[in-house]
């Protein structure tokens, strides 16, 4: 057991880069349980007899509730990119709790679809902040050594969070549910105040004490006694000082050529691509969909029970990226993957085509074989194309550039994330599931090929020497 702690992620140097990472992914795995109760809760509030509320939805309400949060997003994504680069990163980690604290009380107070409307885009103002904030907190505190599988813990925290809105959205009252979840958030804001700001961050403001403080802290070592702090460390320190002087020297605005080079550019056209790829594959859309996928496919399972065991094989997906990515790099994560998914979304569509367009009979595979493929699906995206993507979009960016980067290309998603979660339905209705499926096989074969050709290595990729 000592021998497990004091190796990998648990050595000693990096404890507090793990704990941070673990407290400010609490809000992830909130935003997760907000994404994840959608799903099962979707056809009851479609219900007369089921609705826990005092009002149903139809079919059209019910899309804008699906894509209302990819409104948010985009809200999130500008309002937390300008809190990030003005106030800090911790200010940014502490905005993140309100939105969320707001969704839960709109939930539990709605009277009207309106309520939900403005539930969901709250949750997605918290979602787009959490996409910026979360993953370059984390690429800033983290050794380069165990950064991926660092970053990769956002991803694992958000699919446990889909996984336990899944379950209770299943078997718990709605009114019970904002109750179990708020307390969450307050304990993220307790856990936030313990941790400094970034290094980067300090240097860049001119604080260059708190700025060493903050490195030692996250390195681990007591800043009280300079015996203890080693010339290696400090070395690393004064290189990452010396290198944000320079960028600050070269330039102390950032301008259109800082854009408009061909690094910058290439870097930008890649997060655009994978942005793309992580929403038009379709992941998130069955996702939130995914109860009314199984339904639709008349599978013999309740669909419900179907969403909660893909929800699980999906932390499992994540939970193998973390321990791969640092391992194999994340290019080959996002090849396998990619093709992965292509073929099983190319399997599921002909599947949902003979169950759709033929009398074909599919008793014996009904019971069995739309959860085999959906659960090998939504493994196979997590293990490089939903919890990679973020990662190797802060190390493909440039520094200089990497926040407003981001925020752009994390605004696109939320608009891809809107187009996909808007169509999704639509799609189903009037050309059927199995064309829905293969648009998306197509999408994958796209990504993979744009991967295997252009995209770089970034595994152990310094982040202020690009």
């Amino acid at each position: 057991m000592k021998m497990f702690i004091n190796s990998g992620i648990f050595k000693e140097e990096y404890r507090r880069q793990l704990l941070a990472s673990l407290s400010v992914t609490m809000i992830s795995l909130a935003h997760g349980i907000g994404l994840g109760w959608l799903s099962p809760m979707l056809p009851k509030l479609q219900s007369p007899t089921d609705t826990p509320i005092d009002f149903t939805v139809n079919v059209d309400e019910s899309s804008w509730i699906g894509a209302l949060i990819s409104v948010g997003g985009v809200i999130g994504n500008i309002t937390f990119l300008l809190i990030f680069d003005r106030w800090g990163r911790k200010a940014a980690i502490y905005g993140l709790a309100i939105p969320h604290m707001c969704l839960w009380m709109l939930l539990y107070f709605a009277e009207s679809v309106e309520y939900l409307y403005a539930a969901r885009i709250c949750g997605g103002l918290t979602g787009g902040g959490v996409f910026i904030v979360i993953p370059i907190f984390i690429s800033e505190i983290a050794d380069p050594l165990i950064r991926g599988r660092l970053t990769s813990i956002f991803s694992l925290s958000l699919n446990l969070g889909i996984l336990f809105g899944f379950i209770v959205s299943s078997y718990v009252h709605y009114h019970i549910i904002p109750l179990v979840v708020l307390p969450l958030p307050c304990l993220y804001l307790v856990a936030a105040i313990y941790f400094p700001d970034t290094p980067q961050f300090l240097l860049r403001k001119g604080r260059c004490a708190e700025a060493l403080k903050s490195f030692l802290f996250y390195k681990n070592i007591a800043c009280n006694n300079k015996v203890s702090v080693k010339a290696e460390t400090q070395r690393q320190f004064d290189d990452l000082k010396m290198l944000i002087e320079q960028q600050q020297n070269q330039n102390a605005s950032i301008s259109s050529s800082d854009f408009l080079n061909k690094r910058s550019m290439f870097a930008i056209c890649s997060g655009v691509v994978l942005m793309l790829l992580n929403m038009f594959c379709g992941s998130f859309a069955l996702v939130n969909y995914m109860s009314s996928v199984f339904a639709a496919i008349k599978s013999e399972l309740h669909p419900d029970v179907n969403t909660i065991i893909v929800g699980v094989v999906q932390v499992i997906g994540t939970y193998t990226a973390t321990i791969l990515v640092d391992r194999f790099g994340r290019k080959v994560l996002l090849l396998v993957s990619t093709s992965g998914m292509g073929v099983g979304l190319a399997a599921f569509g002909i599947y949902a085509f003979f169950a759709e367009e033929t009398e074909a009979d599919l008793s014996f595979y009904s019971h069995w074989l739309p959860l085999v493929l959906m659960a090998f699906i939504i493994f196979i995206a997590n293990v490089g194309i939903l919890s990679v993507t973020v990662v190797v979009l802060v190390e493909i960016l440039p520094s200089k550039i990497r926040s407003i980067a981001s925020s752009f290309c994390l605004a696109l998603l939320s608009l891809f994330a809107f187009i996909s979660l808007r169509i999704f339905p639509l799609s189903m209705h009037y050309f059927g599931l199995s064309a829905t499926m293969w648009f998306c096989a197509t999408i994958c074969a796209f990504g993979l090929f744009y991967i295997s050709i252009f995209l770089e290595e970034t595994k152990g990729k310094p982040m202020e020497g690009n």
